[in-house]
């Protein structure tokens, strides 16, 4: 672990210090942990509630963090579950199944001004959206975020084989998406 890391942690552990290190926390994680979240809900304000979310289950789970992981993976994992739970209520309200919702997605995906301009980029984002939950979770943490398979192994609590075969399948899926659609 990193001395800035150990610092943050400290200083997150400390109640004279605390309130400043998680708004140092919050500049620094920010941007990454909204375009992860971003990737699977899609919506900007969607993303932007649920990684409000995130600050605030983790500014209320700060005296559970022990610092055995990196602040990163632990808010990572945080971001992650608030994704998943935000994405099965939405599902559960809309009363509609996987299929429904992916098309529902990438409708949104569509309409979405952030990807107006780049035609490959909206291509790849639909190839995305048509994978199961859990295969576009892992694709997006390897391909976008740069993540190394033992920390999306603590992050989402899968061995580091499982996340490598559905990165494969994933990939193959994409691939397959992408050439049928040319």
């Amino acid at each position: 672990m990193e001395l800035e890391e150990k610092t943050l942690i400290r200083s997150l552990q400390k109640s004279s210090t605390r309130e400043f290190a998680f708004t140092q926390l919050v500049r620094k994680y920010q941007e990454s942990l909204y375009w992860h979240i971003r990737k699977m809900v899609v919506v900007h304000e969607d993303a932007d509630d649920v990684l409000q979310n995130t600050f605030i289950k983790a500014w209320k789970g700060m005296d559970n963090f022990r610092g055995d992981s990196k602040v990163s993976t632990w808010l990572f994992k945080i971001a992650t579950n608030e994704t998943l739970s935000f994405l099965a209520q939405k599902k559960q309200k809309a009363s509609i199944n996987g299929e429904e919702y992916e098309t529902e997605l990438i409708a949104q995906l569509k309409a979405e001004s952030y990807f107006d301009g780049n035609e490959a980029e909206k291509k790849l984002q639909e190839a995305i959206l048509q994978l199961p939950e859990k295969q576009r979770l892992v694709f997006n943490m390897k391909y976008f975020d740069d993540m190394k398979y033992e920390e999306m192994e603590e992050i989402l609590g899968t061995s580091v084989g499982a996340l490598k075969a559905s990165y494969h399948h994933a990939t193959k899926k994409i691939a397959h998406y992408l050439t049928e659609s040319l």
